[in-house]
């Protein structure tokens, strides 16, 4: 082969490799050229609920006028923040708002459960009183919840009117897990057998005040009870396994407007699925 035989070769090599690469991945890889008038950029926020105040933050996206915005839902305790795809949202011109729930990772007031769901409804409020200031359009916004994320996403659904799409990822069925539990002694020794109190203290809570709630209201904890309260909602759920089956078939049969579930060959935190994951996701904002 000729030097202008090797350079051709190189050269075309590159460009099918290059395309091939683009095709198969439709994630930002690039980066952001700003807007001059109205750049992207970050601001940390401090919201109200409960008495309390939330740390959080807005990944404002390029450009003047309102955005579409993404709220993200962590989990329990909420290692995974899923910031990456914050990022690689807010490059597709979306707000992407995270905040801790009261009791958690530094924000004030006592963690709960439901305390975490009336923290959704509070942020929502809070972006509808500050939706000029912070260029929200209101009329667009979508939760996404990991984890626990998921079922306090389902959840704040049922009470967020204003709010249509969600997105549940490997959602935590918290009531399953403790079904079989009758009594304060077995709930605690599950919880420390699964290391649900975690070896270090980022909640504001102990275990008996987190899950006596869990063993006395078991009806309002099973998602599977609560497909009409969704019926109306666009909600994609996915996860790592089959656990949420009956959870999934149960909203499914009554909802009108769109439910999708899948079940990907992945870990908890979709580790090795974090492209797939993201570009998911962008779809189901931009349905």
């Amino acid at each position: 082969m000729n030097k202008f035989s090797a350079i051709l070769f190189i050269a075309i090599y590159l460009s099918v490799s290059t395309t091939a690469f683009a095709q198969s991945d439709s994630i930002v890889l690039r980066d952001l050229t700003w807007d001059k008038n109205a750049p992207a950029g970050s601001i940390e926020l401090f919201i109200p609920s409960g008495h309390a105040l939330l740390a959080g933050l807005i990944y404002t996206a390029n450009g003047s006028g309102k955005h579409p915005t993404l709220l993200l839902l962590h989990g329990y305790p909420g290692n995974e923040r899923n910031l990456d795809m914050a990022q690689v949202v807010r490059a597709y011109g979306w707000n992407v708002i995270y905040f801790d729930y009261r009791g958690s990772w530094g924000s004030q007031g006592k963690f709960s459960f439901k305390n975490c769901v009336e923290d959704v409804v509070n942020v929502v409020a809070f972006c509808n009183k500050y939706q000029d200031s912070l260029k929200i359009d209101t009329s667009n916004m979508v939760l996404f919840g990991h984890s626990m994320g998921g079922w306090i996403c389902l959840k704040s659904l049922e009470r967020l009117p204003q709010i249509k799409k969600g997105f549940a990822l490997s959602t935590w069925d918290i009531s399953g897990d403790f079904r079989k539990v009758m009594t304060k002694k077995e709930m605690l020794e599950l919880a420390n057998s699964s290391n649900m109190g975690g070896r270090y203290f980022v909640l504001n809570a102990t275990l008996g005040e987190i899950f006596t709630p869990v063993i006395k209201e078991p009806a309002y904890f099973n998602l599977a009870n609560d497909g009409l309260k969704l019926a109306n909602k666009q909600i994609v759920m996915l996860d790592e396994n089959q656990r949420n089956k009956q959870i999934a078939d149960a909203i499914q049969k009554t909802n009108r407007a769109f439910f999708e579930y899948q079940v990907w060959n992945t870990d908890h935190p979709f580790t090795n699925k974090r492209v797939s994951l993201i570009n998911k996701v962008i779809a189901f904002l931009n349905k």
